[in-house]
């Protein structure tokens, strides 16, 4: 009885140090970049990585350009965002189960030059697309726009 007690608690501890242990979930992949060209890079959780083609990206993601980039992304649900040259966007909400009816595409616009055109998110529900800017924010209800932001 008392072996069987012992196994029990190791059994016990063993589960709950390897639950604590685990590690954190890896965030979702939303998209990706499908073409870079020029100087790009994208800033995840403070580290910069190089913006390349097939490179995922996950919600939370700032794209960046130089003054020689431009970066193409395609989001899962078929949404094209591209980037010119000294360009920032910021990837803030991505929810794309139409199934279950979680439907979001919540993007930045920081700085420069982005053109959108809308994938089945907008298709399927309109109101859950928005464009963030530093003066306004966009409701997106047609298929597709560009925008400037900065100085002229």
């Amino acid at each position: 009885m008392r072996a069987t007690s012992v196994i029990a608690g190791l059994l016990l501890t063993l589960f709950l140090l390897g639950t604590a242990a685990a590690p954190a979930r890896a965030a979702e992949s939303v998209g990706f970049v499908r073409n870079a060209e020029g100087a790009g890079l994208v800033q995840r959780e403070g580290k910069e990585l190089a913006a390349r083609e097939g490179l995922e990206l996950v919600e939370g993601d700032v794209i960046r350009t130089g003054s020689d980039g431009r970066i193409g992304v395609l989001f899962h649900d078929d949404t094209r965002v591209g980037l010119g040259p000294s360009s920032e966007v910021r990837v803030v909400r991505y929810r794309f189960q139409p199934a279950r009816g979680d439907l979001a595409f919540v993007l930045q616009i920081a700085r420069g030059a982005v053109t959108y055109v809308s994938g089945k998110i907008a298709a399927l529900g309109p109101s859950h697309v928005r464009v963030e800017t530093p003066v306004g924010v966009v409701g997106v209800r047609g298929t597709a726009f560009a925008v400037r932001i900065g100085a002229d």
